[in-house]
C-alpha cells in the first residue's frame, strides 16, 4: 500500500503541471470558442471560421512543402551520419543541434538580413552582375524559414532510428545477394519508418502553426493560421483567436493520429 501510495505521490507534480498548462488552457480556448464575448453561448465564431478557409489551405499546403523538404533533405543526411566514424557523428550531431539552441526569433530574423532587397545574397548576384532578385515576400522565403528552422526536428529523429538498426541485419541481406540500394530499400527504409514518422509530425506540426516566419520572410504578404490567431488575440478579439485556434489544434491531433495509426506496428512509436 505504502509503495503504491509513493507511486501516486511521485506523479502528483506531472499532474499538476499538465493540469494548469494544458487542460486548464485547452478549457479557456472552449469557453472563448464558444462565448459571444459576454459571456453568452454562440456558435457565430465556428460560422465565421469559413471566411478564413484559404488561410487554413494555405497553411497546410506550406506546411506539408516545407516537411517534404525537410524530409528529402534529412534522410541522406541522417544515412550518411551513421556511415562516419564515431567522433565525427559526435561533431556532426551537435553541429546540427547547435541552431536549436538559438531563439526562433534571432534566427528567422537573420535571414530578412540575407533576403532583404539590399541583403547579402542580392549583394553576392550584384557583384557578378546580375540584377537583384526579390526574395522577401515570395513563398520560396516563408518555405525556406520553416526548412532552416526545422530540419533538425527531422535529422535527429531519423538518425537515431537508422543508428539503431541492428548490423546483423544488413549481413544477413548482404548474405542473400542485395547489394547497397536493396539493402537500404529492402532493410533500412522500412526500419527506419518510425524515425521518419516521427520527424514528420515534428516538423509539420511547427510549420502548420507558425507566425512570425511568415510575418518577416513573407513581408507581410502572406498570410498563414499562426497570423490571423496572432491578429485576433492582439484586436483583441479572444472568441474567434480561440476558435481558430481550436481548429488548428483539432487538426494537429488529427495528424499525430494518422501518423500513429502508421506507425503504432513499428517498434519505437513515434508519440503517445
Amino acid at each position: 500500500m505504502n509503495t503504491t501510495f509513493g507511486k501516486r505521490l511521485l506523479n502528483v507534480p506531472c499532474l499538476v503541471w499538465s493540469s494548469i498548462f494544458i487542460i486548464v488552457p485547452l478549457f479557456i480556448v472552449l469557453y472563448y470558442t464558444f462565448s459571444d464575448g459576454k459571456g453568452g453561448f454562440t456558435l457565430d465564431n465556428i460560422y465565421e471560421l469559413g471566411l478564413y478557409k484559404d488561410v487554413f489551405i494555405t497553411s497546410i499546403i506550406y506546411a506539408l512543402v516545407a516537411t517534404f523538404i525537410c524530409l528529402i533533405l534529412s534522410y541522406p543526411f541522417a544515412y550518411f551520419l551513421t556511415k562516419i566514424s564515431p567522433n565525427s557523428q559526435k561533431m556532426m550531431v551537435l553541429l546540427v543541434m547547435l541552431p536549436m539552441w538559438m531563439n526562433l526569433l534571432i534566427k528567422t530574423y537573420s535571414w530578412t538580413v540575407i533576403l532583404d532587397n539590399n541583403g547579402v545574397l542580392n549583394r553576392i548576384l550584384n557583384m557578378l552582375g546580375f540584377d537583384s532578385v526579390k526574395f522577401m515576400g515570395t513563398p520560396g522565403a516563408v518555405i525556406l524559414g520553416m526548412v532552416y528552422d526545422f530540419i533538425p526536428y527531422m535529422i535527429l529523429p531519423i538518425y537515431t532510428t537508422i543508428s539503431k538498426i541492428d548490423k546483423s541485419y544488413l549481413e544477413a541481406a548482404a548474405d542473400l545477394g542485395s547489394n547497397s540500394f536493396s539493402k537500404i530499400k529492402r532493410v533500412v527504409l522500412p526500419l527506419s519508418l518510425p524515425g521518419v514518422l516521427s520527424g514528420i509530425t515534428m516538423v509539420f506540426v511547427p510549420s502548420i502553426s507558425t507566425f512570425y516566419i511568415s510575418q518577416k520572410l513573407g513581408n507581410g504578404m502572406i498570410l498563414l493560421a499562426g497570423d490571423i490567431i496572432e491578429t485576433q488575440f492582439k484586436i483583441p478579439n479572444y472568441p474567434l483567436g480561440a476558435s481558430m485556434s481550436l481548429v488548428l489544434m483539432i487538426f494537429i491531433i488529427i495528424s499525430i493520429a494518422v501518423m500513429n495509426k502508421f506507425g503504432d506496428n513499428d517498434k519505437g512509436g513515434i508519440m503517445i
